[in-house]
């Protein structure tokens, strides 16, 4: 493994290196200056594995360099390293990830022999990432005839109870079925069809499909709540809880059992219009989820404002909460408010067996995550389930 190492002070250089070596971690390269690193990084034939970068240096600081590695398409592993305060670190740790370079984690100086051995384990650990794929950029009209030629299909990611495992329901996730590049992901098409005008189609060809495979369920004596997103531009139509009472209907699907999860990642653009139709969806006995909370415009405003009946924790404050002082606080701030508020809460991004016990002890209500169950097809849900329950017991003897 080749590791280079950026710190402008010298003897915290050496000791560094000392350590590496001693733990036989592989061939280091060192630099007092951020700018003969990139000199390094541009050099043919030299691979690096490993950046150890300190935050605070001279001419170009740490937070700079995050960003000529995101130029230069860095792929490797990094560390940042600081002795200032643990949240800017922590800050610096979150900006770099956002860039998509993949962080290992942050170290406090003076770093310890024991906290090296063990990001080295955890990188050896880790699976080899794939390369990224690129980022098609689609168009209006793509996206219109995806909708109308019946491209749009629905994953479900399954939720269940902390206290019992018992399995709530699920959330109704799109996916586009493209004939030539495969699953594309909402992320690539969502703020699209927001900005084109489609979102409505798009939103009703998702909440018929959900209401359609429910009544199958149903059917089968399977009884699972739905949960379907909705965004802020939908709710700029008056008439939109008649909309979803009558499709609800026509399901033959009871109100209680459907819950819309509203993400605030546009502004409002009629306050007034959308507490309007929030509040007569609530009249109509549907569920409201204010999803991603404590992100985007998601705010204190809207849980005095809006009737939500849930909260859904944002994964950026769940994943990490056991070792993130600053995450746990708002983790434990957003379930003391949402708990007073009668609200159901949910935790999104359960990811290991440390989320799920740190927030089963805390009295979360709801999980979901990837530690539970990746969203996939209804066919593939009945098989999860049987595989669930002999899983179940397993979790829930399991001291707290």
């Amino acid at each position: 493994m080749n590791i280079l190492l950026i710190d402008d002070d010298p003897i915290m250089l050496r000791l560094l290196a000392h350590q590496l070596s001693r733990l036989g971690a592989g061939e280091v390269t060192s630099c007092e200056r951020a700018r003969d690193a990139l000199v390094v990084l541009d050099q043919r034939g030299v691979a690096v594995d490993l950046i150890f970068c300190d935050l605070q240096m001279p001419e170009m600081d740490g937070v700079e360099f995050v960003r000529q590695l995101v130029r230069i398409g860095f792929t490797g592993c990094l560390v940042l390293v600081s002795g200032e305060d643990a949240r800017i670190l922590q800050t610096a740790e979150r900006l770099a990830r956002a860039h998509r370079l993949d962080v290992l984690g942050g170290l406090q100086k003076p770093v310890s022999p024991i906290q090296l051995q063990q990001l080295l384990a955890h990188m050896s650990d880790r699976p080899t990432p794939k390369p990224r794929a690129h980022r098609k950029r689609y168009s209006a009209e793509e996206l219109r005839l995806a909708i109308a030629g019946g491209q749009l299909i629905n994953h479900y990611q399954p939720k269940v109870a902390f206290a019992s495992g018992a399995i709530t329901g699920v959330e109704t996730l799109v996916r586009w079925d493209h004939p030539e590049d495969g699953l594309v992901f909402p992320d690539q098409f969502i703020d699209l069809a927001e900005e084109c005008g489609l979102i409505d189609a798009l939103t009703q060809t998702v909440l018929d499909s959900a209401l359609k495979q429910a009544r199958r369920w149903q059917a089968a004596e399977l009884s699972l709540p739905l949960a379907v997103n909705v965004s802020m531009d939908n709710l700029t139509r008056l008439e939109f809880p008649e909309l979803v009472e009558q499709r609800v209907a026509e399901a033959g699907i009871a109100p209680s059992y459907l819950t819309l999860e509203v993400t605030e990642s546009r502004l409002m653009k009629n306050r007034l219009e959308s507490l309007d139709i929030l509040t007569r969806l609530r009249l109509k006995r549907f569920g409201l989820s204010i999803d991603d909370f404590g992100t985007g415009h998601s705010s204190l405003v809207q849980l005095r404002d809006i009737p939500f009946t849930e909260l859904k924790i944002d994964r950026d404050f769940v994943r990490g909460a056991p070792n993130d002082a600053s995450a746990r606080a708002i983790l434990e701030a957003s379930l003391s408010m949402a708990q007073q508020l009668g609200m159901t809460t949910v935790a999104e991004g359960v990811e290991d067996l440390e989320d799920w016990d740190f927030l089963r002890a805390r009295g979360v209500d709801v999980a979901q995550g990837w530690f539970i169950a990746k969203p996939m097809p209804a066919d593939d849900l009945s098989a999860w389930i049987a595989a669930w329950e002999l899983r179940r017991p397993v979790l829930l003897g399991r001291p707290q």
